[in-house]
């Protein structure tokens, strides 16, 4: 009997991009029949990268290859495809013996929808679409105020989250048990990078674990860009490479700091998914009456890390180079492009988005809001980081800034595009005239 008359459920992963301990794969190993392992390189999503080396295709792709050959080990395959997802699974559903299709949710606009589409194209085909939680501790509507309505301030929505927590919630899902499930059979050749338009380089990828060290330390050492006082998972938290019920396990038992910052991530998506428009629009409104200066002269030097600001300098560079930026430095750069330079956060946005090894919506846009003072919980718009000041308490010795700008003590380093005092003084002018006086902030 082959693959494609053998009645079979479709495990289709996404943002899970592993074997063990998740949940909607375990939900399809125990359905009571074999499991068919899918991936799809999503054309609407993979079109829109005009960079012919990203580094998130390359990660995905080996990821997707570690799997293969342990799936191979056990007498099954991956399935990987290449091109949109309804135009596959109109495909496997009438040419397969399909049976059920299984996913974790994600919670993306796009996402959403392409998941609706592909729930209601496998029904015409008799094909139940079942999707289970797994990126995430509590999802959508979990987490609300009494009254049912969403928080927007993290610290209660934190308080509120720690009182709804169960230590049964950080349990993993033994997939291991069932990886006898899985459907026997060999996948045709995986679609090369070249052939979906990118290029391969030599790269490495952070690991998948973190020492107890690091974090039981993190709330002494996490501001500090010169040294590996973070855990660095971001990228396997994004695409699912790690559990975040394991990650969480490890935070609960050395850093509560650290499980503050699981938190953060829960807070943003679950803004993300009660309002969507934060993905173009100020969550605040008024915020988008602001007459930003955009110049796209300005903005360029702060891509390329040429402002005159070493900090600002060494953060854009190391994510040119590296697809990472630590997050103390994150917010540097940012308030500096939206306060400094009045330049639009959805610039700052879009360019994080282009680069950022991690980058995942909900955080990038949560964070890029919160710097331009028009998101939840915002930093108020007179609060402007001095970079030089920035400097001086998180790299008072240099050693980030001469690790990326070595040449910032030398004459061939800018002078400052800006100076800090009437940059400040123009931006709190301008904000002024969209949103009101600052006492009104507070």
């Amino acid at each position: 009997m082959t693959s494609s008359t053998q009645k079979h459920n479709l495990f289709w992963f996404r943002r899970d991009l592993r074997l063990t301990d998740n949940h909607g794969l375990f939900q399809a190993l125990t359905a009571g029949i074999p499991v068919k392992a899918i991936f799809i390189f999503d054309n609407e999503i993979i079109e829109k990268l005009d960079n012919p080396y990203d580094r998130r295709i390359q990660f995905i792709y080996q990821t997707l290859q570690t799997i293969k050959q342990q799936l191979q080990a056990l007498g099954s395959d991956l399935w990987i495809y290449h091109g949109k997802p309804n135009d596959v699974f109109a495909s496997l559903t009438t040419a397969e013996n399909v049976q059920g299709v299984y996913s974790n949710r994600d919670y993306e606009p796009y996402a959403m929808q392409r998941d609706l589409d592909i729930q209601n194209l496998v029904a015409k085909n008799g094909v139940a679409f079942s999707q289970f939680k797994d990126q995430v501790i509590f999802e959508r509507n979990e987490v609300v105020k009494d009254d049912g309505n969403p928080y927007t301030v993290y610290t209660p929505f934190s308080k509120k989250w720690k009182s709804l927590f169960k230590s049964s919630m950080a349990e993993s899902f033994p997939t291991e048990l069932h990886f006898n499930h899985f459907l026997k059979g060999i996948a045709p050749e995986t679609p090369s990078l070249k052939s979906m338009g990118f290029d391969e380089q030599p790269f490495r990828f952070p690991a998948t674990q973190v020492k107890n060290d690091i974090l039981i330390n993190y709330g002494e050492t996490r501001d500090i860009p010169s040294i590996q006082g973070t855990s660095r998972l971001s990228v396997h938290l994004r695409f699912g490479t790690i559990s975040i019920r394991q990650l969480l396990r490890q935070g609960l038992e050395t850093s509560e700091k650290y499980v503050n910052e699981l938190i953060w991530r829960e807070f943003y998506m679950q803004i993300l998914w009660h309002f969507p428009r934060v993905v173009n629009q100020a969550f605040k409104p008024k915020y988008d009456l602001i007459a930003w200066r955009n110049n796209p002269a300005e903005f360029e030097l702060w891509c390329k890390g040429e402002t005159g600001y070493p900090i600002v300098d060494a953060g854009m560079r190391e994510l040119l180079a590296t697809g990472f930026m630590h997050n103390r430095v994150r917010m540097v750069v940012a308030s500096f492009l939206t306060k400094h330079l009045l330049i639009d956060w959805r610039w700052g946005e879009a360019w994080f988005a282009k680069h950022l090894l991690d980058f995942e919506l909900a955080s990038n846009n949560g964070g890029w809001q919160w710097a331009a003072g028009s998101g939840v919980d915002a930093a108020p718009y007179f609060r402007v980081f001095n970079p030089t000041l920035q400097t001086l308490k998180f790299d008072p010795q240099f050693k980030y800034i001469r690790q990326w700008v070595p040449e910032f003590d030398t004459l061939r380093y800018p002078k400052p595009m800006v100076v800090h005092e009437l940059a400040r003084k123009r931006c709190l002018d301008v904000y002024q005239q969209a949103v009101g006086p600052a006492a009104t902030e507070r």
